[in-house]
């Protein structure tokens, strides 16, 4: 893993052979076709040579508040000039609007500086090049309060007090809300986890939210549809009541914890335009109805050590350090729902057999724990070659795939203060050697509500 901010993953380091290498591949990011080189190697004249091949008309830039979700400031561009000085030095916004309370109104000046590794394409705006943005002082210093900040510090003091570096994928859960031509082929009430098509209606919506978030990422795993599901939604709002709903997840791939913070904030911007788009609506909202699977944000945590996983020992069982952060977790466990459950529906969905955690535990493989073990590749390879008996062993090279998961936040939290929780949990556990035996304290098997 590289602990750099790239929105899709590096094969090359140079230009003039990424296009060779990647244009193959149907969802490489269409930008960096354009600049042939990776995301982390852009620099401004790249930027402003896609603004003159693909005509741009403005430059979005896109910015979290205090509240978590991106904020964005649309500048049309007139002359090349004129997009130099912007790419260079930002623009100037009121921090006392998007920090309420924290930003006195007579010193409230920030600059939006963009991160050129985050450049892409709006995919719902032809005429739009986008980025993710970075807010600095008046001294050119990175504003201590914004939550990109806060999390780039915490990841830097895991790093420095460990040696190691932790990685987060995260699993967006939500419900999409729309109105169905037809009541052929009915899903039924709680059993919609991995449902195909005809019993699924909105999978082409979900094909597209993962395109587009898959080229600007390149980071999806996959996407499936999810347990819940409701035929007519009761609700005294008039825009979603007896619209049907259909529970989806997109599962991200693991990444350094800052860069999974800006995937996941994104593609759920993502996922809510493309679901406009639609006549849809996505609602993250832990709960919707009663009886009905809530909406989860699980987030599952790997530590590495250059690049190499670390969460198990050499005989394939979990390591001392996986251990320790578990209790890390554990110990932290309460504090960290002020960010993994924001709003009062969120303890509406932390009751039993709904596959959400109701006690501080861990277990292998136990979804209704809240922290579990999932499987993880260990002393297994070439599972295919079992059933396809004509390949060759061709092993894959692989660092590991173990991780640990957090399953009691839901889709209130405001991810970049969440993963800041998570990793000054994950910190502390590492650097107390209490961590371990707590962790061992708490482990159950079986059936938690038994």
């Amino acid at each position: 893993m590289r602990s750099i901010l790239s929105f899709q993953p590096d094969n090359s380091s140079s230009k003039g052979n990424y296009s060779v290498n990647q244009h193959q591949y149907a969802l490489i990011n269409p930008l960096l076709l354009l600049a042939d080189k990776p995301a982390s190697g852009l620099c401004r004249e790249d930027l402003l040579s896609i603004i003159e091949k693909k005509r741009i008309e403005k430059i979005t830039f896109h910015y979290l508040a205090l509240d978590g979700k991106l904020k964005e400031l649309r500048i049309p561009v007139t002359s090349r000039a004129q997009a130099e000085t912007i790419l260079a030095d930002g623009e100037r916004v009121d921090g006392s609007s998007l920090f309420k309370g924290m930003v006195d109104a007579a010193l409230s000046d920030l600059y939006v500086v963009p991160v050129y590794k985050t450049a892409f394409l709006n995919p719902f705006d032809d005429t739009s090049l986008d980025f993710i943005c970075r807010y600095l002082t008046k001294d050119g210093e990175l504003a201590p309060f914004a939550l990109d900040t806060i999390l780039a510090k915490a990841s830097a003091l895991f790093k420095t007090s460990t040696g190691l570096q932790l990685n987060a994928l995260g699993e967006l859960e939500f419900f999409l809300l729309s109105d169905t031509e037809s009541r052929m082929y009915a899903a039924e009430k709680q059993k919609g986890y991995h449902a195909s098509a005809p019993f699924v209606k909105t999978g082409k919506i979900l094909d597209e939210m993962v395109r587009i978030i898959s080229q600007i990422t390149g980071s999806v795993k996959y996407a499936h549809s999810e347990v819940g599901y409701i035929e007519h939604v009761r609700s005294d709002i008039a825009e979603i009541k007896g619209k049907q709903a259909e529970q989806l997840e997109i599962e991200f791939l693991p990444a350094p914890i800052e860069d999974a913070a800006d995937y996941l904030v994104l593609a759920r911007w993502l996922i809510r335009n493309v679901a406009y788009n639609h006549g849809c609506v996505a609602t993250f909202t832990p709960k919707l109805e009663e009886g009905v699977a809530g909406n989860g944000f699980h987030v599952h945590i790997e530590a590495t050590n250059d690049g190499r996983n670390v969460m198990t020992d050499a005989n394939g069982t979990l390591s001392s350090t996986a251990k320790n952060i578990i209790g890390g977790l554990c110990t932290y466990a309460d504090s960290l729902t002020a960010f993994g459950n924001t709003i009062s529906s969120a303890y509406l969905r932390l009751v039993p057999n709904q596959e959400a955690p109701t006690r501080i535990c861990w277990s292998d493989l136990n979804r209704s724990a809240m922290i579990r073990v999932p499987l993880g590749w260990s002393n297994v390879t070439e599972l295919a070659t079992t059933l396809n008996p004509l390949q060759p062993s061709q092993p894959v090279a692989q660092n590991g795939r173990q991780t640990v998961e957090l399953r009691s936040p839901d889709g209130s939290a405001i991810i970049h203060l969440l993963l800041t929780g998570i990793t000054m949990a994950a910190q502390w556990g590492i650097t107390h050697k209490e961590s371990n035996k707590l962790a061992e304290s708490l482990y159950i098997s079986g059936n938690i509500f038994q």
